[in-house]
């Protein structure tokens, strides 16, 4: 009994805080959130005062492609974003919440802030809209006064509260749709003839284009308001959809009675010509000023809750002072900041070049939409799986017509937008934001890593596409004596790194240890990985590693060992080079020289046998050094007899051509027995010596005394080749 009252408490206070006053009024539903901001944004200043202007230059069917093109990319993000937001819990910010919670907050602000540019800019274009409207009925006004004065009433109605903003855009609608039944209904007589394709006398189709495509990019007016919406994922998809159907039968209704009725002269020069050619003309005016009133209400609405979740995530500059809110829940900074961007745009006060400007903005938002939604359906994780499924080749439409389209109409500024956007990412990815949520990011460059891997196991490994990826033991990594810098110099700057070690007890412990002894390579921007084994013998373990390594697409292809002075990790070493062998891996075997280390890291001296097949990993390996030291080549052998000296400088000219080694490379021959040549050798900060079968590590542990420096002994495992 006491589970069941206990569950009917719950239920009735989860009614009542549902149903609280307070609750009610702070949250909207689909017509009010989504279906009409989105249809109010759509029927505005562009439809009113440009839509004639697009059919006089384009002609019926040319005004009808370009009406169903930017329809079609609408409809595509439209999809696309309505499919994303039944598969995450979208919160406030509309696109840049979507984007963030899937491509991460630096990709979100990088988008967020140009979108929000973007949406603030539409208000400031739907004002002039407005004042232009106001000026046919009282044109002795001055259109800045007017302007301004609109702007003054926008921030009160916004500052009262949202849904009182919202009660009046129901009125609005009415309006809007009694204009627009005004100029369907026209008196005027049709023409003889319907001009099908125009000539585009004032410009180019994608410059027409690029004027129009504001007048549907209302589409995310609802999509902004998700944080005051009462459930986003069904109000989003269902309102917006409903809203691009609806104006898309309008606009094309409306391009055909303008065809019909009006000469293309006309429509090109007369911007109200939808007033002077309507059943009743008083109405379609009070429809341009209600439309564009409505349209920048809407954009006013949203831009500033768009900055205002930036700065919840740090993402904006000034973002402490943006993320404050009124007792209301209304983001009056943000508000304040915007309507003072809305105030500077009126100035200018140029209709075209706004809505080209803001056409460029919305493109890039809608092709990261689909974007994001193409790269989960691609990556077909188990966590994508939205209630409101789309086919792939939707968001690829959107994304790839977006980024066509952009460079159509400017190549520059396109150019010039995504260098920002670009820039923007990095100048945020060096905050190091955190999120509240985790995003694909590493789940999408693993499935591309993946795809790789099978890829490229259906190509066997070339000696072409060679790069060190060292496999290091490492027994203990609190005494680890390695040079971590010497082994960056190898593997920089495409190698990689697997470390490892093994213990029969605090496993978790020593990984941690592991991971901090590798920071000092993770920090410097290489590949690391890591991991502890559990096993109670440390060559056993090694021997695992090596074995489960070897089944892997991108498996280490030589094993770095050091050598110290303890005689009894002798026969450690000579089973870890055993494996090596085994498992076609080479060896570097490096004895640091006490006090001399690594010298100035300059040159290197590379020791070579005539007959001997043991020189290309040191060959290899030697070119890396040089690479990353900036260095001198020294190409050794040794003579025991003088007159096998001009046959060996022949031999050390003819690897080095065939090797392409550089230019200032040196060569040397000295004569005498190896050991007693060492100390005759020129001088450098580390000798490569080939290694034999059988280690000698007596000579080995005299070589940098002999040398003066410290020395590493290379193994081929006959995979490599210098030569190609």
């Amino acid at each position: 009994m006491i589970p069941i009252k206990l569950r009917n408490y719950r239920d009735i206070f989860r009614k009542k805080v549902e149903t609280s006053p307070q609750n009610k009024s702070q949250k909207l539903g689909t017509f009010g959130g989504v279906f009409t901001p989105d249809v109010l944004t759509i029927l505005g200043v562009i439809m009113y005062l440009r839509l004639g202007w697009v059919v006089g230059n384009a002609g019926l069917l040319g005004a009808i492609a370009i009406i169903i093109l930017a329809k079609l990319i609408t409809i595509s993000t439209a999809l696309s974003m309505s499919s994303i937001i039944t598969n995450i819990k979208i919160g406030a910010g509309g696109a840049y919440s979507i984007i963030s919670k899937s491509l991460g907050l630096e990709a979100g602000g990088s988008i967020g802030i140009p979108f929000y540019i973007s949406q603030t800019l539409s208000a400031a274009l739907y004002i002039v809209g407005f004042t232009e409207g106001w000026l046919r009925i009282f044109p002795q006004h001055s259109p800045l006064v007017v302007s301004t004065m609109v702007w003054l009433i926008l921030i009160l109605i916004i500052l009262i509260s949202t849904n009182f903003a919202i009660r009046i855009q129901y009125i609005i609608m009415a309006i809007i749709a009694f204009s627009i039944l005004s100029f369907l209904l026209t008196p005027g007589a049709p023409l003889d003839k319907v001009t099908l394709v125009g000539k585009f006398d004032d410009g180019s189709f994608w410059y027409v284009f690029a004027i129009f495509f504001p007048a549907v990019t209302g589409i995310m007016a609802g999509a902004n308001l998700s944080g005051d919406l009462k459930e986003p994922r069904k109000a989003i998809p269902l309102g917006t959809l409903s809203a691009i159907g609806v104006t898309m039968v309008i606009y094309i209704a409306m391009a055909y009675v303008a065809a019909k009725f009006i000469s293309p002269q006309e429509l090109r020069n007369n911007q109200m010509v939808m007033v002077d050619h309507a059943w009743w003309a008083p109405a379609v005016l009070i429809g341009i000023l209600a439309a564009t009133f409505s349209s920048a209400l809407g954009s006013l609405l949203g831009a500033p809750r768009i900055l205002q979740a930036l700065a919840e995530q740090k993402t904006a500059p000034l973002h402490t002072f943006f993320v404050k809110k009124t007792g209301k829940n209304e983001p009056l900074n943000a508000l304040i900041f915007t309507a003072i961007i809305v105030e500077i745009a009126l100035i200018f006060d140029n209709l075209n070049a706004l809505a080209a400007l803001i056409t460029m903005f919305f493109l890039i938002t809608y092709g990261m939409i689909n974007l994001v939604v193409f790269i989960q359906q691609s990556m077909q994780i188990i966590s994508f799986r939205p209630t409101f499924k789309i086919p792939r080749f939707v968001p690829l439409f959107g994304v790839t017509s977006c980024v066509f389209v952009m460079f159509l109409i400017d190549p520059a500024f396109s150019s010039v937008a995504l260098l920002t956007i670009a820039g923007l990412y990095i100048w945020l990815g060096k905050r190091g934001l955190q999120a509240d949520w985790g995003d694909i990011r590493g789940g999408m460059f693993l499935a591309l890593a993946e795809r790789a891997s099978r890829l490229a196991a259906k190509f066997p490994r070339h000696q072409i596409s060679w790069k060190p990826d060292l496999l290091i033991p490492v027994e203990n990594p609190n005494v680890w004596t390695g040079p971590l810098l010497f082994i960056r110099n190898i593997v920089y700057p495409s190698g990689s790194v697997f470390a490892f070690t093994v213990k029969n007890h605090d496993v978790e412990a020593t990984d941690k240890e592991l991971a901090e002894l590798l920071l000092p390579l993770k920090a410097r921007n290489l590949l690391v990985h890591h991991t502890t084994i559990e096993d109670d013998e440390f060559l056993h373990g090694a021997h695992l590693v090596i074995q489960t390594l070897n089944a892997g697409a991108m498996r280490p292809n030589i094993l770095f060992l050091t050598v110290g002075n303890n005689p009894g990790k002798e026969g450690v070493i000579n089973e870890l080079v055993r494996y090596a062998s085994k498992y076609d891996l080479g060896v570097l075997l490096l004895i640091q020289h006490p006090r001399k280390a690594f010298g100035v890291q300059k040159d290197v001296n590379i020791w070579l046998r005539d007959k001997s097949p043991n020189w290309h990993l040191a060959l290899l390996t030697a070119l890396q050094l040089q690479m990353n030291w900036k260095g001198k080549l020294n190409l050794i052998t040794v003579a025991r007899k003088q007159n096998d000296v001009a046959r060996l400088y022949n031999f050390l000219e003819r690897l080095s051509d065939k090797a392409r080694l550089p230019a200032m490379t040196e060569f040397y021959v000295l004569v005498g027995e190896f050991k007693e040549t060492m100390h005759s050798a020129p001088d450098a900060d580390i000798n490569l010596f080939g290694l034999a079968d059988t280690l000698p590590f007596a000579l080995m542990r005299e070589a940098p005394q002999l040398t003066k420096s410290s020395c590493l002994f290379v193994k081929d495992s006959g995979l490599e080749s210098a030569l190609v």
